[in-house]
């Protein structure tokens, strides 16, 4: 899978817009490195969120790069709003067989627990329909 992997089984269900090249604010809690297992496959994604707004995500055979926007804080209802422009992908399988196109945009919520260590994202602000625990294995500097 990938940033789209994961968030391509949300992607049918994401509003589709065009993310600005990366926005992220210092010190937003959602840079660095996290790694989610793909529901239905022997397989990981690895995303490196980093805080000069772009994403690098692993997935089987794949290696994605994208410009990524992440809103400062988390709306009222708990969610940060994660845009995703693929700029870059090496054009192999990811995790689930399907290889991603450049130019892919995605909208998704990325609810975070209060612990700072895991997040789930949706493909709306409610927990309805998610994908993860993502969960933390490293800051970006580590």
């Amino acid at each position: 899978m990938k940033h789209l992997r994961l968030a391509a089984l949300l992607l049918p269900l994401a509003s589709l817009s065009i993310a600005q090249a990366g926005t992220i604010a210092k010190g937003n809690p959602l840079v660095g490195i996290w790694r989610v297992d793909v529901p239905g496959y022997q397989c990981s994604e690895t995303y490196v969120v980093r805080d000069d707004g772009t994403l690098k995500v692993s997935s089987g055979d794949e290696i994605s790069e994208s410009d990524l926007s992440i809103s400062d804080k988390p709306s009222a209802s708990g969610f940060y709003r994660w845009e995703d422009n693929l700029v870059k992908d090496n054009g192999k399988k990811d995790c689930t067989g399907e290889i991603m196109q450049v130019g892919t945009r995605s909208v998704t919520f990325i609810y975070m627990k209060d612990t700072g260590d895991q997040f789930m994202m949706c493909r709306e602000e409610n927990l309805n329909a998610c994908v993860g625990p993502f969960v933390r294995i490293a800051d970006e500097n580590t």
